[in-house]
């Protein structure tokens, strides 16, 4: 199995920055696809950034320019650097992990969330 956990969320006032971490762990054969997922109350979770093993990336486009995603193949690990925060990024951010383990079969794992609120 594999697990995802994130961390590095908070309150931040508009304008201010977040950097947010996940790390994958255990039975890992392979990480193909890492990213954030968010979901704001009331609103369907949408694509945040994704990071390819090879280090492709893709960012929507209303964090385009203000937020980072980077990886770490080596530790299993994704970050997402959060800069110029507006209110409008409040939503609880997800990692996923599109990984395979002992089996060979690729499947997605989710982290439990963690929380983002902008807000002065």
């Amino acid at each position: 199995q594999v697990q995802v956990v994130e961390s590095g969320g908070g309150l931040v006032q508009p304008g201010g920055s977040l950097r947010l971490s996940c790390a994958a762990s255990g039975s890992i054969l392979s990480i193909s696809v890492m990213g954030w997922y968010r979901q704001a109350p009331g609103k369907q979770r949408e694509l945040v950034a994704t990071s390819t093993s090879g280090g492709a990336t893709n960012d929507a486009d209303s964090v385009k320019s203000r937020f980072t995603i980077s990886r770490d193949n080596a530790k299993n690990t994704v970050y997402l650097q959060m800069n110029s925060l507006k209110p409008e990024d409040t939503a609880v951010y997800y990692c996923n992990a599109h990984a395979s383990s002992n089996d060979y079969v690729l499947r997605n794992y989710w982290g439990q969330g963690t929380q983002v609120t902008v807000s002065s």
